[in-house]
């Protein structure tokens, strides 16, 4: 087996000359940022140290409930009811962030999304968990399978709140952001129809009065685009933000955590964001089913399979004029049978001024095993040096 590097013919018109990666001076010591549009990392700051997560952990708690919904086992109908004993543990001031419910209420799935979602509350977050799945630990039994599910190797959870627990729930930066990424690719309109609410309603004041909170989203109002996902806090934690926005095609995923003060949350989130969107280009590359090369294959029942591009195709770089971009195809080579159609067997690289973009082929064919007969004809080739 090699390593093939195999130099393209041409990069598509729009890949214009580009600039090396631009510097970024935040204050927040953790910090991440990725462009979907290339899959790109275009900030990361100690992204892998394991850090308490706060509130952030609801993103898994929702994460959940929509692998649910969308495989049709959890309605969003449902009725669940607010247990007296999860009121008690769950209200009051010492209790943190809150929907407002009352014991004994019937609340629908729902309702109790936009409770998590938007207004963080842990009373929400609680009675979700065990309408899910009876009781809280067994919800978090499922929030770890998920985080096994999705690669999530430097995460654990222990509550379904991101309650301090002496260091059963911790997650990484990075770990925030493959969970984001899930979220919004996976379940594009229950991510738009929960996370892009900006206030919700629930509860009385002793004197009648409806409770409105608004979303604690640092993004909104501040930032174009920004449509998710969700904030944490605690004295253990310190201020952190797992964020999105979407801007002329491009979909950009930060981070930030361990941050002294909510205004300093605040500030580097819409600081780092706009870094992301204004200080790099995305240049368009390959249409999705597009194929870029033709590889060899050892053994097939073809000789060769297209790679093609799984999705539209980008690479993100700074703005600017320097060295004109190179790419090449990388895989192991020759390729062996059998292979299944949408199967990742290459990667196109593509670098300019020593930053590489990295970016998936996949098979555009299925390759079977080679017959007895074929098999045959590729030996007496080889033997004779026609292969």
């Amino acid at each position: 087996m090699r390593l093939s590097l195999l130099p393209l013919i041409a990069l598509p018109a729009a890949a214009a000359a580009v600039a090396a990666a631009p510097s970024f001076d935040g204050e927040a010591p953790i910090a991440y940022l990725i462009d979907l549009s290339s899959g790109q990392v275009l900030y990361e700051k100690d992204a892998d140290r394991q850090i308490p997560p706060a509130s952030m952990a609801k993103m898994m708690t929702t994460h959940v409930a929509f692998e649910l919904i969308d495989a049709g086992k959890l309605d969003e109908d449902k009725m669940c009811t607010v247990r007296p004993e999860t009121w008690r543990e769950w209200s009051g001031p010492q209790a943190g962030s809150t929907m407002f419910l009352s014991p004994g209420e019937e609340v629908s799935v729902e309702n109790l999304l936009y409770g998590v979602v938007t207004v963080s509350g842990n009373d929400a977050t609680m009675v979700l968990a065990e309408c899910i799945s009876g009781t809280s630990e067994a919800f978090v039994d499922r929030m770890n399978a998920a985080g096994k599910d999705l690669g999530l190797t430097g995460s654990r959870f222990g509550n379904p709140v991101g309650w301090p627990d002496e260091g059963a729930t911790l997650v990484t930066a990075r770990d925030l952001g493959t969970l984001a990424r899930s979220t919004i690719e996976d379940h594009p309109e229950l991510y738009a129809k929960y996370y892009g609410k900006q206030e919700f309603t629930w509860g009385e004041t002793q004197g009648g009065k409806p409770i409105t909170q608004p979303n604690r989203n640092p993004l909104f109002g501040k930032v174009s685009g920004a449509d998710g996902l969700k904030t944490g806090h605690t004295e253990e934690a310190g201020y952190g933000f797992t964020g999105s926005a979407e801007r002329d095609g491009r979909r950009l995923i930060m981070v930030v955590a361990g941050l002294d003060s909510y205004g300093g949350r605040v500030s580097e989130s819409v600081k780092l964001m706009e870094w992301g969107f204004n200080a790099w280009d995305t240049m368009p590359l390959f249409a999705e089913g597009e194929t870029v090369w033709q590889a060899q294959v050892q053994l097939g029942s073809a000789d060769t399979v297209p790679l093609v591009a799984p999705r539209d195709l980008a690479a993100s770089f700074a703005g600017g004029i320097a060295a004109d971009p190179t790419a090449k195809i990388r895989y192991q080579g020759p390729l062996k049978a059998p292979i299944a159609k949408g199967d990742k067997v290459a990667e196109l690289v593509v670098t300019v001024d020593g930053e590489e973009a990295v970016l998936p082929l996949v098979a555009g064919e299925a390759v079977e095993e080679a017959g007895f007969f074929r098999r045959a004809m590729i030996g007496l080739k080889q033997l004779f040096g026609m292969a």
